[in-house]
């Protein structure tokens, strides 16, 4: 995590404002947010976690406000649709969250994939310039959608974090 990124999140998650494992993720075309391992869907979330996201809505930072818009998106509890409709977004990330709605991410059969959902490879893909192989059947939790490109996501495999096509992989 560059220094700029750790002084804007005061060294805490973005989202829960845990300090421990924090890491900066990717929000296309934003830029990048330090969310903790909980938040980036490296680790079980607890009981009632997400409900940080409220709190985390009302940022002024537009990356973390993109990142809360997605996250809200991607949960079926009332609370996080009441939360997401209520979020006061600037211009700029309103503009990102229109322009988002006309990608569709489908899997291998078809099925619709958001944010945060878990995938399951469907062949084995050699990983350039990681120097492994994904196989077959390995799970892929916490994905994350390319925001201009509906035939890629992005999910970690083996502790790297990864571009893998969606024609590759079956919805969970």
């Amino acid at each position: 995590m560059d220094a700029e990124l750790r002084a804007r999140s005061g060294g805490e998650c973005e989202f829960c404002g845990a300090s421990a494992g924090l890491e900066a993720v990717d929000v296309p075309p934003a830029g990048e947010v330090a969310l903790c391992p909980v938040c980036r869907g490296d680790a079980e979330a607890g009981e009632g976690h997400w409900r940080c996201l409220e709190g985390a809505a009302w940022s002024a930072v537009p990356a973390v406000q993109l990142a809360v818009w997605r996250k809200l998106g991607t949960l079926d509890d009332g609370w996080a649709a009441e939360a997401r409709a209520g979020m006061m977004l600037s211009d700029e990330v309103q503009g990102w969250t229109e322009m988002a709605g006309t990608l569709v991410h489908k899997d291998s059969n078809g099925a619709v994939l958001a944010q945060g959902d878990t995938v399951v490879l469907i062949k084995d893909l050699v990983v350039k310039g990681a120097n492994f192989t994904a196989k077959r059947g390995t799970a892929v939790r916490g994905i994350s959608l390319v925001a201009d490109n509906a035939a890629q996501i992005e999910g970690r495999v083996e502790g790297q974090r990864i571009v893998i096509l969606t024609e590759f992989v079956k919805k969970r």
